[in-house]
C-alpha cells in the first residue's frame, strides 16, 4: 500500500462547509482553530460550498456567532458557479424561473438575469435547494421545462447534515423535477471539475498544491478526484469511513475531524 505524502505539503485549501466546519449552526470540533490557523498563516483558502441558499455575505454572517472568521471573500458558492456558467451560454436578460432561495435568487440577478415566476415568461429553468418551496412553485417549473425551456441545477446534494438530522437537499427537489419532466439538468456544483478550477484561478494557486476537505465522498472528494487536487475527509458529515476506503477513487487523507486534520497539517 502505498503511503500518502505528508499533509503539511498543501499550499491552499478548498473546504466544505455543512459537515465539516459546521452542522446545522453548530461549529464542527477543530473548525474554529483550522480557520485561525489559515488565517494567521495567510495560506490561500476558500469555502466551496454546494450550498446555493445563502449568498457569500450570509454565510459570513452565519458562521460569525459560531466564531469561524471567514469574510465573504473567501466563499465561492455553486449559486455564483451557477451564474458564471449561464453567463458563458445565454445572453444577458434571459428570462429565468428559480426554484431556490436568496444564494441563487440574487447571484442569478447580479449576473444579469432577469427572474420570472409564471412558466409562460421563462426561458431558462435553474433549480436548487428551497426550503420553502410550494407545489405551484414546482408545478411551474415542471410546465416551463415541458415546454422546451432549458433545466439547469445548482447542484446534486440529495441531502444535508443539520443539527437535527440529515434533511432533503437540493438533489432531493431535483428529482421531483426529474420525475415529472423526464429530463437530466446539468449539475454545476461539486463534483463538477469546472466548479474547483474556478476556485483555483481565484486563489492563483495550481492543482498540485491544493486540497479538498470534504466529508461526503460523490461530491467533496469525487469532485477533488475529477479535479486533479488531493483530498482530505472528514468523518463529521455524511460518508462513513467505510465508503472512503471502499471507493475506486478514495480520499488522499481521511481523519475523525479538523482537529486530526490540523495537527497532521502543522507537522514539519
Amino acid at each position: 500500500m502505498t503511503t500518502p505524502p505528508s499533509l503539511s505539503s498543501a499550499r491552499a485549501f478548498l473546504l466544505d462547509g455543512d459537515g465539516v466546519l459546521y452542522r446545522g449552526s453548530e461549529p464542527l470540533p477543530g473548525a474554529r482553530a483550522f480557520i485561525d490557523a489559515l488565517n494567521a498563516s495567510g495560506t490561500p483558502y476558500l469555502l466551496l460550498t454546494n450550498n446555493a441558499t445563502r449568498t457569500p455575505e450570509q454565510l459570513a454572517a452565519k458562521m460569525a456567532p459560531m466564531q469561524l472568521a471567514i469574510d465573504a471573500a473567501h466563499i465561492f458558492t455553486s449559486a455564483q458557479a451557477t451564474a458564471l456558467w449561464l453567463q458563458d451560454r445565454y445572453p444577458a436578460g434571459a428570462r429565468i424561473l428559480v426554484v431556490g432561495e436568496d444564494g441563487l435568487r440574487v447571484a442569478l440577478s447580479q449576473g444579469g438575469f432577469r427572474l420570472v415566476d409564471e412558466h409562460r415568461q421563462a426561458e431558462l429553468v435553474v433549480a436548487g435547494l428551497d426550503r420553502t418551496v410550494t407545489y405551484a412553485r414546482l408545478a411551474e417549473a415542471t410546465l416551463a421545462i415541458g415546454r422546451g425551456c432549458p433545466f439547469i441545477a445548482s447542484n446534486p446534494d440529495k441531502s444535508i447534515p443539520t443539527e437535527r438530522g440529515v434533511e432533503p437537499g437540493a438533489g432531493a427537489l431535483i428529482a421531483f423535477l426529474q420525475a415529472a419532466t423526464g429530463v437530466t439538468p446539468p449539475m454545476i456544483g461539486k463534483p463538477e471539475a469546472d466548479f474547483f478550477h474556478q476556485a483555483m484561478r481565484s486563489l492563483g494557486v495550481t492543482p498540485d498544491e491544493t486540497v479538498m476537505v470534504g466529508d461526503r465522498y460523490e461530491t467533496d472528494i469525487l469532485g477533488a478526484h475529477n479535479a486533479g487536487i488531493r483530498s482530505a475527509a472528514v468523518l463529521t458529515g455524511i460518508s462513513r469511513a467505510a465508503e472512503f476506503a471502499a471507493a475506486a477513487a478514495p480520499p488522499t487523507w481521511v481523519f475523525e475531524d479538523l482537529v486530526a486534520l490540523l495537527g497532521a497539517w502543522r507537522e514539519t
